[in-house]
């Protein structure tokens, strides 16, 4: 149906209160937008808090449990980017979109509005027509009371009856003066009323109609636009439930089992001492009663700075996997540096063929340089190869002696070479051995379980500790093989 031409005032409140519930919707929208944001803000700082950094970090990430978490971390992140483009989408496709609509709507309608008065005719003939005609009929009563008044003259009669002939003509006058212009007055007003004002009227409902269809659309794009994202935010919940499922406990473990385990031999069983067969007077006696002055070997100490180049200082199997790596880095670099060898040299044929490309010569010294890291690489890798397949051997039996011993005895000719001494080193600390172990690695001591030992250096956290053994033996234990007394 249309609406009634006589409601425009009803019509107008109606079509104002659309536009302010189109204002509202955007408001809406926006700070439902505000909040899309601060949830992805949040998101965001939440993941950045968690993610693993540094060495260690790297480390840990090796093992399954600990790589999914930093996955899903990552899952959440990317999730939160997918809610920050709701966001903008909505400010887009919905506020931005709608206020410009709004804009141009309310022009529109203020346009149609405008054309709503009806400038109604005075009608100033039909006043003229009344005063005209009221006046003829005072002229005619004035000649009937001339006619019945015995004292007026016929004269006087005829001059009133002049009179009022020509007031009745002037009011017959006025009179078609003024049908004539009610007739058009009448053609205007329906005219207004039955053309122009359900045009107007008409007007403002397609402006109406067209605002509730827009309104439609942008209650539907309140949704679609997340619909839209789903997908990706269903794989990153997809992807997070996938970094769980992929976890593995018993590689985990096989993980950390391999990446730690020494080498080392299980403590031999621990000989019956008979005490009746009488004592035994002992060296260690003499030794702890009176002071001392211990050299600190230089051949220890080289041993110690060379411990950062040959992994020596780690328990075998660890050094093992340390030692292959760094043959596997070295070998890397060396086929790098060989591969770039390769290159100039072809480059300096080109060159020799035509000179033009240019100068062979300018290329000796960089293929010089290369050629001598290629040789230092291949002396690097040819040093770690050997300390690996002496390693291996070492595996192989574990029960043979290294042709080197650390020793406290000054009548040896290993220290003849040394006649420096440095000052005397004071004790750390005390301890009891918990296991036997036998010290047959390079820079390491036997113990035997419950001996006493004084600690030289604590664990530096590589799980060893220095130590001296009351026969003056000094040398490497691991830390987990001692109680540290109190």
């Amino acid at each position: 149906g249309k609406w009634g031409w006589d409601q425009y005032d009803v019509i107008d409140k109606h079509t104002q209160s659309g536009l302010d519930l189109a204002e509202r919707y955007i408001k809406f929208v926006k700070e439902r937008s505000e909040i899309e944001q601060t949830y992805a803000k949040l998101l965001r700082n939440l993941t950045k808090k968690y993610l693993k950094r540094g060495h260690k970090d790297e480390q840990d990430c090796k093992y399954s449990n600990y790589a999914s978490f930093q996955d899903i971390l990552a899952e959440l992140n990317d999730y939160a980017g997918q809610r920050e483009l709701i966001a903008e989408n909505m400010i887009e496709s919905i506020c931005n979109n709608l206020s410009k609509y709004l804009q141009e709507l309310k022009q529109e309608r203020k346009n149609v509005s405008g054309e709503c008065v009806f400038l109604c005719s005075r009608l100033q003939t039909k006043k003229r027509f009344a005063k005209e005609w009221a006046e003829a009929e005072k002229t005619v009563q004035q000649v009937e009371r001339l006619e019945n008044d015995p004292n007026s003259t016929k004269l006087d009669v005829e001059k009133a009856k002049h009179v009022a002939n020509a007031r009745t003509r002037a009011a017959e006058e006025c009179r078609n003066d003024y049908a004539a212009e009610l007739q058009k007055y009448n053609k205007e007003q329906n005219c207004y009323y039955y053309v122009e004002i359900p045009q107007i009227f008409n007007k403002l409902q397609d402006l109406d109609e067209n605002r509730i269809r827009k309104m439609a659309e942008g209650y539907c794009k309140f949704s679609d636009i997340e619909k839209n994202v789903l997908p990706i935010i269903s794989r990153c919940l997809e992807g997070i439930t996938a970094a769980g499922t992929k976890i593995d406990e018993k590689q985990d473990s096989l993980l950390f089992i391999e990446q730690n385990k020494s080498g080392f031999e299980r403590p031999a069983d621990v000989e019956f001492e008979d005490y009746t067969q009488g004592i035994k007077v002992s060296n260690s006696d003499t030794i702890l009663n009176q002071p001392k002055l211990r050299p600190k070997l230089r051949l220890f100490r080289k041993h110690k700075q060379a411990a950062a180049e040959d992994f020596s200082h780690l328990p075998p199997e660890q050094r093992k996997k340390k030692l292959q790596a760094k043959i596997d880095d070295i070998s890397k670099d060396l086929q790098k540096e060989q591969d770039q060898s390769d290159a100039l040299e072809k480059m300096k044929d080109v060159y020799v063929k035509n000179s033009q490309l240019g100068d062979p010569a300018r290329l000796e010294p960089q293929i010089c340089q290369t050629n001598q890291k290629i040789g230092h690489l291949k002396g690097e890798l040819a040093k770690y190869e050997v300390s690996a397949a002496h390693e291996s051997s070492n595996n192989t039996n574990n029960n043979s002696q290294h042709s080197l011993e650390m020793t406290s005895d000054p009548s040896q000719n290993i220290y003849t070479d040394f006649d420096e001494f440095d000052d005397i080193e004071m004790p750390v600390g005390q301890c009891t051995a918990l296991y036997t172990f036998e010290g047959n690695n390079e820079g390491t001591i036997s113990i035997m379980e419950g001996e006493l030992l004084t600690v030289m250096e604590k664990d530096k956290g590589d799980g060893w500790m220095r130590v001296l053994r009351a026969s003056g033996e000094e040398g490497y234990i691991p830390s987990s093989y001692v109680k540290i007394n109190a």
